[in-house]
């Protein structure tokens, strides 16, 4: 039997090829950078050159817990998305309401009230 390092490397070679094949048969000019990664170059939508790099990884989870939770880690991301989103709109709705209250200031000074 396999140690878990083992298969980790071997399910991340798998899932590294995999996403290779998936992007070659798209016509990206996909190649292995790491034992762990792939970059394929791209434009992006100004026409400058980039890349984009895809790192593999078998998280473990930390030290504390029995292994990585993606389902709790995405939950996680769901909700600081939602309130970096709530906290944005609190935000331009505060500045709308400013630029309106200053806007307002200044019309009166100019009708010299």
């Amino acid at each position: 039997m396999a140690n878990n390092r083992v298969l980790d490397n071997e399910l991340r070679e798998k899932v590294l090829q995999t996403i290779m094949e998936f992007y070659a048969e798209k016509g990206e000019d996909v190649m292995q950078t790491n034992s762990n990664e792939c970059a394929f170059p791209c434009v992006d939508s100004e026409g400058n050159d980039k890349w984009i790099q895809i790192v593999i990884k078998v998280p473990s989870g930390a030290r504390d817990e029995d292994g990585f939770d993606g389902y709790g880690v995405a939950e996680s991301y769901k909700i600081k998305v939602k309130e970096k989103a709530e906290k944005k709109a609190k935000a331009e709705a505060e500045k709308a309401k400013k630029i309106e209250k200053d806007s307002a200031k200044r019309k009166k000074k100019e009708n010299g009230e």
